[in-house]
């Protein structure tokens, strides 16, 4: 139950809603689509409205994909002419082959995601709503998804946006309502409402667990005071048992990609110290991320290089060879295969999936001409990981900590 909930949402911003369950998140959401009206007080909502609050909401479970298109595209209030003329993107942008035909009683809850959103996607919404849609679906579709999010904000639309996940939250909005038993609890930039409300669910968790908390001491003594031989006592369990940071390489992708097209990939892959294609990384090992190029047009000054995204987008890390070859840049004729590498020691990835994206250009770092940029070229899904915070972890060299003195300082 919702109680004094009083706020505003200027044409252009990304709200992100967040609450433990029963918060009064999805009432909210279904008051401001209007498929709820509120005991007391007003709504005033200026623009479509467009929303995906749940999978298979809005679509009959008996007619096909593409009737469901018609019949939703219509519901928000595309003419008959304007559904003929965007159904084929539509389509397209759910990617789900001849699924689109069979009735979306028989399909998978990712594929109610894909076609849910691809019709949002298209319907010139002035107001998005999604909540926790993204929780669904594969790698590929996700990173898509989130380009999208991201050209709707630039392009001046208002999204309302709920998730449970506080890192995209974190990464896609600029305010942050946290409800709280049906009140607002706190209204602020992601930052400020992501460090309160992670705080209160832990301090909540640690309460319901009645966790006990261990007190670990170490007397002071001239043995060991300045043993700098001190090492990682995890090293040989995180990488001998379930710890380990696993992290899975799916096929190159090449498709998703723009730019002019003088210079195209033709393979990429993580390989070892010997060249052999690697299927699974592990994070903190040394590893070759290996490029395979033709040129169909003379290049004069040969960039090329990568990022890998988490699942919101956000660039994690990445480089290109434009520092290493300033003084001698790599010119090449049309028709030539060009090899590139980057060797480096993979981070240890959280728990979830990644998109690493490939770029060749022409030029220097600031001026330049972009031949093909590959979004989700490879997928890596991190299977399991020893990181307990951060967007990555590092591979620690050495971690101490020991009382050097039972004195006061």
């Amino acid at each position: 139950m919702l109680r004094d909930i009083s706020f505003e949402v200027p044409r252009g911003q990304t709200l992100g809603l967040v609450g433990r369950n029963g918060a009064g998140k999805s009432t909210l959401l279904s008051i401001l689509c209007k498929t709820l009206t509120p005991t007391s007080g007003s709504v005033r909502v200026r623009g479509k409205v467009a929303a995906l609050l749940e999978l298979g909401a809005g679509f009959n479970p008996e007619l096909t994909g593409r009737e469901n298109i018609d019949l939703c595209a219509q519901i928000y209030g595309l003419s008959p002419e304007e559904v003929e003329s965007r159904r084929g993107m539509i389509i397209e942008f759910a990617d789900i082959g001849e699924y689109i035909d069979r009735p979306v009683k028989t399909y998978s809850s990712g594929m109610f995601t894909r076609l849910g959103f691809s019709v949002v996607a298209n319907v010139d919404a002035d107001i998005l709503i999604v909540d926790e849609a993204l929780a669904v679906g594969d790698a590929y579709f996700v990173q898509k998804c989130m380009r999208y999010l991201h050209r709707f904000r630039t392009d001046g639309g208002t999204l309302i946006f709920v998730s449970h996940d506080m890192g995209s939250v974190t990464a896609l909005c600029d305010r942050v309502i946290w409800l709280k038993n049906g009140v607002i609890a706190m209204d602020d930039i992601p930052k400020a409402v992501a460090g309160a409300y992670l705080a209160d669910l832990y301090r909540a968790e640690e309460k319901e667990a009645d966790v006990g908390v261990a007190a670990i001491s170490h007397e002071g003594g001239a043995d060991g005071l300045d043993d700098d031989a001190v090492v990682d006592p995890r090293t040989d369990l995180v990488n001998g048992s379930s710890l380990r940071n696993d992290i899975e390489v799916f096929r190159f992708s090449q498709g998703h990609d723009f730019g002019a097209a003088g210079v195209v990939f033709e393979h990429a892959a993580f390989v070892d110290a010997s060249g052999h294609k690697l299927g699974w990384l592990v994070g903190g090992e040394i590893v070759r991320l290996r490029l395979r190029l033709r040129t169909l047009k003379p290049v004069q000054s040969l960039i090329v290089g990568f990022v890998v995204k988490d699942k919101q987008g956000q660039p994690l890390f990445g480089d290109n060879t434009f520092l290493q070859y300033v003084d001698r840049p790599v010119s090449a004729a049309a028709g030539v295969s060009v090899r590139a590498f980057f060797e480096f020691r993979m981070p240890i990835l959280p728990l979830g999936d990644y998109a690493v994206s490939l770029a060749v250009a022409d030029g220097t770092q600031s001026d330049h001409a972009m031949h093909q940029w590959i979004h989700d070229a490879l997928i890596l899904s991190s299977r399991s990981t020893s990181i307990s915070t951060g967007l990555v972890g590092i591979p620690m060299r050495r971690i101490e900590c020991a009382i050097i003195s039972a004195e006061a300082p």
